[in-house]
């Protein structure tokens, strides 16, 4: 396939993280682009406003005159329903359609290519990476599934477009998607179970990872969390590296949290980069941290330049993001949407600050992840002094019998525990006192985010 054969894209949930980075790549190579989403938000605002055609209702009516099969690649989301109304007039109609996944493997084949793949950290490690190599003015490319604080954009670019550009690509296991990689260079930060939805098991999801490690080009590298390195023992054609917080081929040692950022040195037999301050909190971006350096470690890229690049990595929106911190109290909005993810996010906050009450506010994501993981939820969830639950965001999926919020609210054990609606959310959260407060999920739980804070400003401020 060659792109140069399209002059527009057409995108079926062009409003997704990893499906507006492919957007505006396309439209800066000059392409026409369009789309539907099921839904209007900020970021598909952004794209409405750097000239790209959207609606917001499945409406055969509503696609452009100009999208013809001939000239016009369909690119879809798997979040797609399969009785999605313009998806099944494309397909009656023989256009060529094509998953995201498959879309970024074939950008991808043609240039050196990173992979960062993990249950956790993902985004964060691909974001890093992508800032050391802008920093380092090295070609390159960053397909990532978050907006980055320094470029307010997940798709990052430095140079022009040549064989000697590097690809920074998150490769994201969920329906699979990671296995139309295949990178130079690979991370995996963890292997925990997740979208059993779509493995049916952790040992049918590990599988996924060992087919992942395996499409490692020969003679490429790997750099692998050190709990799950058992992944990589099958593969002998690459050079495999592990990482870890004190432990591993390569760690972070000396850690320090102090004044809300966190120190380190990078350590291993061959290389040594001392007193790194991360512009990021959290003991599992210090962790996010080694593994990005590993992934550019066979470019040459100079200590000093990583130094300065990881210090002033601003992290990426909804990750760790610090909202508002003003007269004592503080806010900070998560991503977190898997226990283990929550736990090191509270771990950290813990850490942070030491003594003070922590309010966490969680939304569940997806009736099967909270089926699957209730007790873990409740357990991580348990970290917080005061735990205020949402009711469970469905996303993609329809509901559960049996499936409530109730699976986490009833095992929780932290010292105040409340259940409330969105509806309620702010006047519940108004009645209390605060000093630490946390919004924590993957659902819509952001749209409170703005609200919350102009709250805090009216309280604190006065």
């Amino acid at each position: 396939m060659r792109f140069s054969d399209y002059h527009s894209i057409y995108f079926l949930g062009i409003g997704g993280i990893g499906m507006s980075a492919l957007a505006r790549w396309f439209k800066k190579k000059g392409l026409r682009i369009a789309g539907y989403d099921r839904t209007p938000t900020p970021l598909t605002h952004e794209l409405l406003e750097e000239g790209m055609e959207l609606h917001f209702e499945d409406k055969v009516e509503f696609i452009p005159g100009y999208i013809s099969k001939e000239k016009t690649l369909v690119i879809y989301t798997p979040a797609i329903p399969k009785d999605h109304a313009e998806f099944n007039y494309l397909k009656e109609q023989q256009f060529t359609i094509l998953k995201r996944s498959e879309v970024l493997g074939l950008i991808s084949k043609d240039y050196h290519t990173i992979a960062v793949a993990g249950t956790h950290g993902k985004t964060t490690t691909s974001s890093m990476v992508a800032h050391i190599l802008k920093t380092a003015e090295r070609n390159m490319v960053a397909f990532l599934g978050g907006i980055t604080a320094n470029y307010d954009s997940n798709l990052v670019m430095h140079g022009e477009v040549s064989k000697d550009t590097v690809v920074v690509a998150e490769a994201d296991e969920f329906d699979r998607s990671f296995l139309r990689l295949h990178p130079h260079s690979a991370v995996v930060t963890s292997a925990d179970p997740d979208h059993l939805d779509i493995y049916g098991d952790h040992a049918t999801m590990l599988e996924a990872y060992r087919q992942f490690i395996a499409q490692i080009e020969p003679k490429g590298s790997l750099a692998i969390h050190h709990t799950v390195v058992s992944l990589a023992e099958a593969n002998k054609n690459i050079s495999v590296t592990t990482y870890g917080l004190n432990q591993g081929q390569f760690f972070a040692g000396n850690v320090t949290a102090k004044g809300g950022f966190f120190t380190f040195d990078f350590q291993g037999k061959t290389q040594k980069i001392e007193s790194i301050q991360l512009g990021v909190p959290g003991f599992h971006n210090v962790e996010n941290a080694v593994a990005a350096i590993l992934s550019v470690r066979h470019l040459s890229i100079d200590p000093q330049v990583i130094r300065e690049a990881l210090s002033s990595f601003k992290g990426v929106k909804r990750r760790f993001e610090m909202v508002y911190n003003r007269n004592g109290c503080v806010f900070v909005d998560d991503y977190a949407h898997h226990p283990a993810e929550i736990e090191a996010f509270l771990k950290s906050l813990r850490a942070m600050y030491e003594g003070r009450k922590l309010t966490v506010i969680f939304q569940p994501h997806l009736f099967t992840r909270t089926r699957d993981f209730a007790d873990g939820f409740a357990k991580s969830l348990s970290l917080a002094d005061e735990l205020i639950l949402l009711d469970i965001y469905p996303a993609r999926e329809l509901p559960l019998p049996g499936v409530t919020a109730d699976l986490i609210f009833n095992q929780l054990t932290c010292p105040v525990k409340i259940k409330t609606t969105k509806k309620d959310l702010l006047s519940t959260l108004d009645a209390m006192d605060l000093e630490i407060v946390a919004t924590v999920g993957a659902g819509d739980i952001d749209l409170f985010v703005k609200p919350i804070r102009k709250m805090l400003s009216k309280r604190y401020e006065a």
